[in-house]
């Protein structure tokens, strides 16, 4: 891990901020309707929604992983990309400064920054797009017109007709990150058939992940009820891993002592941010992480309640009889009017 020698001053913080106010405008004109990172009026939920679009209209998939980009950002490229749009000195300089400011390794020698842009910059996902537009974007919309993408920061889907199609596409932009300085991930970066009820054949890789979120073919009903396979998004095994440990980082079986209508002031509003993100598409796979925490609610109960301390099955009716009674305490609660175990 690396991080900078000092804590960016306030005076740093707004200077930088002044850059991106400056540059964000016009650069943003420029930027290719497909790229959804970083920039006003734009959203993950918009990439992951086009990303579905498209799945549906193409056959293949070629998910992209570019290895450790933010770490090894060309700067000359970057600032000759950033010099065709701006000519202010100003900016440049501080711009250079910003990027070849050194580093402390872990062991606490100090190293000139030869590639990169600062971890947490103000002005930092401003200049990856910019540097990315002119290395993918740009490109793909000269070399590979009819080859629609989304690109959220460092991560992009292509769509493709045929296999065939993406792997010629793969096999092109490995030359060209080459030529930019830049590495594809070999393990990472993968061909995908998008595979669904009017999909036939078969192939090693039917999933791909983009922001959070997993691809694969999944059960859908048609407007008749019928059901049949479609591939769409859901909340992917790594971010409900992740959600999972937070909870558990939370130790509610300790805070017995704590009134519920506390742990839900506390707790709702995070349970909340994460459904409003990742409950948007196919909501239903995050019942798994709600069951998980309402689980986490019934041990605190028995850790609360001596009368309940053996009692599972009696401790989760409990649980439910609460919910039916404070459905606003947490967010899936007030959807569903009980707790999801029991």
């Amino acid at each position: 891990m690396q991080f900078d020698v000092t804590v960016p001053t306030v005076g740093d913080r707004v200077a930088q901020m002044v850059v991106k106010q400056y540059l964000e405008p016009g650069l943003d004109r420029v930027f290719d309707p497909n790229s959804y990172g970083y920039r006003p009026g734009k959203s993950a939920h918009q990439a992951i929604e086009q990303t579905r679009k498209r799945c549906w209209d193409y056959d293949w998939a070629l998910d992209l992983d570019i290895k450790g980009f933010f770490d090894t950002i060309d700067h000359a490229l970057l600032v000759r990309a950033l010099r065709k749009h701006c000519q202010e000195a100003w900016v440049l300089l501080y711009v250079e400064r910003w990027l070849k400011a050194p580093v402390e390794m872990p062991d606490g020698t100090i190293q000139k920054r030869e590639a990169g842009t600062p971890q947490g910059g103000v002005v930092s996902p401003l200049l990856a797009n910019l540097f990315l537009h002119y290395a993918f974007d740009a490109w793909m919309r000269r070399t590979f017109p009819s080859i629609p993408f989304e690109r959220y920061a460092d991560d992009a889907i292509c769509h493709c007709r045929t296999r065939q199609e993406a792997e010629h596409l793969k096999a092109a932009l490995e030359k060209r990150f080459a030529d930019c300085h830049l590495t594809l991930h070999p393990q990472k970066t993968q061909v995908v058939y998008c595979r669904d009820s009017n999909r036939r054949g078969t192939h090693p890789q039917i999933h791909f992940t983009f922001l959070g979120f997993t691809f694969q073919p999944r059960r859908a009903k048609n407007r008749w009820g019928k059901l049949f396979t479609r591939f769409l998004p859901a909340v992917g095994p790594q971010a409900l891993k992740r959600m999972r440990e937070r909870i558990r980082s939370w130790r509610l079986p300790q805070h017995a002592p704590l009134p519920l209508t506390d742990i839900a002031r506390i707790l709702n509003p995070i349970l909340q941010g994460w459904w409003q993100y990742y409950g948007r598409f196919y909501p239903t796979e995050m019942w798994k992480l709600f069951t998980y925490f309402d689980e986490r609610l019934g041990v605190w109960l028995r850790r609360k309640y001596k009368s309940l301390k053996r009692h599972r099955g009696r401790s989760l009716r409990r649980l439910n009889s609460i919910a039916k009674r404070n459905p606003s305490f947490f967010v899936h609660w007030a959807r569903l009017g009980h707790a999801t175990v029991g």
